[in-house]
């Protein structure tokens, strides 16, 4: 049990110095349900009105937990006569992110405003420009350093001699996205003949804004590229769907895929006529990110709300000492569809 503790220890030190080593943005497994985190492009470009929640409590077997919450928003924009051939659109996103005992916490919000041009009555392309600020603080006297190890054990009391010339800062920061989308046909429980795609790529951090505690330049945060293609396929003449997603990340050194797909089952179709009977639907999910996790999820949707729970299954290889346990995730969504121009949203 001690070899144990001294191993998760250890783990949990090497996880804080790396993020002195190389900063790494925060990352969901349900990245669909943080769209604005995931490209600009997506302002605007599923729903008329877009509104998210998100809970991410990571490597809570190991350590104090790394927990990151955060929230968006996005909406289209009709002026005059602009929504025939396109939309503009804005949202807003921010998150907090706490490694550890609260040792490092970042701070992000982000403006995003985008346009969609209309190609045909099934498909549009879409621009997304996001600006904002990234504001990151150090506490010190919470972190556990080597050199506090005397030689059996690790020992509080003794200094760290560490010293940080700039443990709180704030950054300008710029990414920009671009997204291509695609519905056809309408979907309901006695046709089931509609299909969604959307697939996009996105580079944040485009002026690679510093991101050093230790007053230097010279450190300067990688850009992240973010590319993903997800689906939605109705199965013609029943009440199922597959949709399928994949997510490619780089940032720096770190790379992340996610591969995996949803099933889905509507179990009741909103009225069109009298609205009192509302659209509902479950579905179940797994997905596999490279060499990390097996993430299964759940979503359950009504109205215009979803509900959904993912958890990561560690299998990399700290999975001797997390024993498979590598974080859950909690997501909220609301979201009203509206009019393109004339056609009906469903994409």
């Amino acid at each position: 049990m001690k070899n144990l503790n001294y191993i998760a220890a250890s783990i949990a030190l090497i996880s804080l110095t790396q993020l002195f080593t190389f900063a790494q943005d925060v990352h969901f497994s349900s990245m669909d349900y943080s769209p604005l985190t995931l490209n600009p492009g997506l302002a605007g470009a599923q729903h008329e009105v877009n509104a998210t929640l998100n809970y991410r409590s990571q490597w809570n077997s190991i350590s104090t937990p790394f927990t990151t919450i955060a929230a968006g928003a996005d909406m289209r924009i009709k002026a005059g006569n602009v929504s025939k051939n396109g939309i503009f659109a804005a949202g807003i996103n921010l998150y907090n992110d706490r490694a550890g005992n609260n040792s490092i916490s970042t701070n992000n919000v982000g403006l995003t405003l985008a346009y969609h041009l209309k190609i045909n009555q099934n498909s549009t392309i879409g621009l997304g420009l996001q600006a904002g600020f990234i504001q990151r603080t150090l506490d010190a006297s919470t972190g556990m350093w080597s050199s506090q190890y005397n030689g059996i054990a690790y020992d509080p009391s003794i200094s760290s001699g560490e010293t940080f010339g700039n443990p709180s800062f704030a950054r300008f920061d710029v990414g920009a996205g671009v997204v291509y989308s695609l519905g056809t046909n309408e979907r309901n429980m006695r046709a089931n003949d509609g299909m969604r795609l959307n697939a996009g790529y996105a580079v944040f951090h485009i002026n690679r804004p510093s991101y050093s505690f230790f007053n230097s330049e010279d450190d300067p945060l990688y850009m992240r590229h973010a590319a993903f293609v997800n689906a939605s396929f109705g199965i013609s003449n029943t009440t199922m769907f597959i949709d399928p997603g994949v997510y490619f990340q780089l940032q720096g050194p770190s790379m992340e895929i996610l591969i995996g797909a949803d099933y889905k089952v509507m179990l009741s179709d909103g009225s069109k006529m009298t609205g009192n009977i509302k659209n509902s639907s479950v579905a179940l999910g797994v997905f596999y990110r490279n060499s990390d996790a097996v993430v299964p999820r759940v979503i359950y949707t009504y109205s215009d709300f979803a509900l959904g729970m993912s958890y990561d299954f560690n299998i990399s290889g700290l999975s001797q000492v997390t024993r498979a346990r590598g974080g859950v995730e909690f997501f909220f969504r609301w979201a009203m569809d509206g009019s393109f121009g004339k056609t009906k949203s469903r994409i």
